[in-house]
């Protein structure tokens, strides 16, 4: 079985050495990639005086164009499964062998999740989870308890239509869509970390601005959307 680990990377210089070297030394049964968004920063560099596999995108195209040219990958080289992990540090790689096993079970996707076992707290910072946790509940009846969480796993099947599908992001609104399409999906619980160094570009306003998007695109969008 054929297991890689996908992780998009942008302008990541301070983390991207210890979340590889952390996955070479401790998890050598996977095989991963890097994918480099366009960064400015030494993060390119970093990974090729390293000899890390990586492959590097000549611009930025955000998270959903570098998450696409990491199942795109996958595809090409028939990976069995492929993990998308962030490259801040936040996703611990501990977690992959539970939702391995889940997926093994049948799902198409398996997500990690916060909120399994654990209550959502009451926050500022969960509110928008809450609203698209329910929008995504409105329009497909299944509850998916931390819809934003960036730690997944896809099976052979999803790995090839993400691949040829350039509608298809690691975001929410692709939940939704795929769940109502009949595609299985469910969550393991795991621990996220705070990132190790740097700043998020999620800002309170990108926060914000991303939350409605994925509400029009559940809510109204993914009612035009064509499989």
């Amino acid at each position: 079985m054929k297991i890689l680990v996908i992780i998009p990377a942008y302008n990541e210089e301070e983390n991207i050495e210890h979340v590889v070297n952390n996955m070479i030394e401790k998890y050598p049964q996977y095989d991963y990639v890097v994918i480099n968004d366009g960064s400015k920063d030494s993060t390119s560099d970093i990974c090729h005086k390293n000899n890390y596999n990586i492959v590097d995108l000549p611009i930025n195209l955000g998270l959903t164009g570098a998450f696409q040219t990491g199942l795109k990958y996958a595809d090409l080289k028939g990976y069995d499964y492929a993990v998308q992990i962030d490259a801040d540090g936040q996703h611990n790689p501990d977690y992959i062998a539970d939702m391995l096993k889940k997926a093994e079970e049948g799902y198409d996707i398996v997500i990690g999740s916060r909120f399994v076992t654990e209550k959502k707290p009451w926050s500022p910072r969960m509110a928008g989870s809450r609203l698209i946790e329910m929008a995504i509940r409105i329009t497909t009846g299944k509850k998916v308890s931390d819809p934003t969480s960036g730690m997944r796993i896809y099976n052979k099947k999803m790995i090839h239509e993400f691949a040829q599908n350039i509608n298809y992001g690691p975001e929410p609104d692709t939940i939704s869509f795929l769940l109502k399409q009949g595609v299985s999906v469910e969550s393991v619980q795991v621990t996220m970390e705070e990132r190790m160094a740097g700043k998020s570009y999620l800002s309170f306003g990108r926060s914000i601005s991303y939350m409605m998007r994925m509400m029009i695109a559940i809510l109204l969008i993914n009612n035009f959307r064509k499989r």
